[in-house]
């Protein structure tokens, strides 16, 4: 049985997932938005961070994304971006495929992840996903024009936004252009287990 597919992402009170730039990436911005997740025992372990690290229920929620993960789709700007910052073994450990314009060999990463390019659209680059992922599920992992292509075309089942008590004012918003006509949202679970981040879960369904 197939897997959902989903996307899990951080986002400002004011809608923004990343800043404007790439560049600002690892920034201070972009550093407050994703403070809740720094400190979690899993996310340092996967990132290869070091020892150590907080436990609870914002941890809880970064190991159950981990695990339910087979595989990941992302877009070729997302890769670029990751491709300079990554460590040698990236923290994905399992198969990424990514939706690009250019051909490219698989790249192989120690540590289990594999990247493989898909020239043939979104739908394409998901197949590929779900059979690499088997039973477990398929990750949208970013950036967000890619999210809002899955999401607008349909082919996404839930997804979780980690609600940082943060104001960006611009940059990159997850739902600039979504299709509010045809989308229709459930939510599924919520969790607020410190005052770093809201953790928010809807199903999606078509209307």
């Amino acid at each position: 049985m197939a897997g959902m597919v989903f996307f899990s992402v951080s986002m400002s009170l004011d809608g923004y997932i990343a800043p404007e730039s790439l560049s600002e990436l690892m920034g201070r911005r972009w550093m407050e938005l994703q403070g809740w997740v720094f400190p979690q025992r899993s996310f340092r372990e996967r990132l290869q961070l070091g020892g150590g690290g907080e436990e609870g229920r914002d941890d809880d929620i970064v190991r159950e994304t981990f695990e339910r993960t087979g595989a990941s789709v992302m877009g070729r700007r997302m890769f670029d971006a990751g491709e300079r910052m990554w460590p040698e073994s990236p923290p994905f450990r399992h198969p990424v495929v990514v939706v690009t314009h250019r051909e490219r060999e698989p790249w192989v990463r120690p540590g289990g992840t594999t990247f493989s390019f898909v020239t043939d659209g979104i739908e394409a680059a998901l197949d590929r996903a779900r059979e690499a992922a088997g039973d477990r599920d398929v990750r949208i992992a970013g950036g967000g024009e890619t999210i809002l292509q899955f999401l607008n075309a349909g082919l996404v089942d839930e997804f979780t936004i980690a609600l940082s008590p943060v104001l960006f004012g611009a940059g990159v918003r997850i739902f600039e252009g979504v299709d509010a006509g045809r989308i229709a949202l459930e939510q599924v679970g919520s969790a607020a287990p410190s005052s770093r981040v809201t953790h928010l879960t809807y199903a999606v369904r078509r209307r």
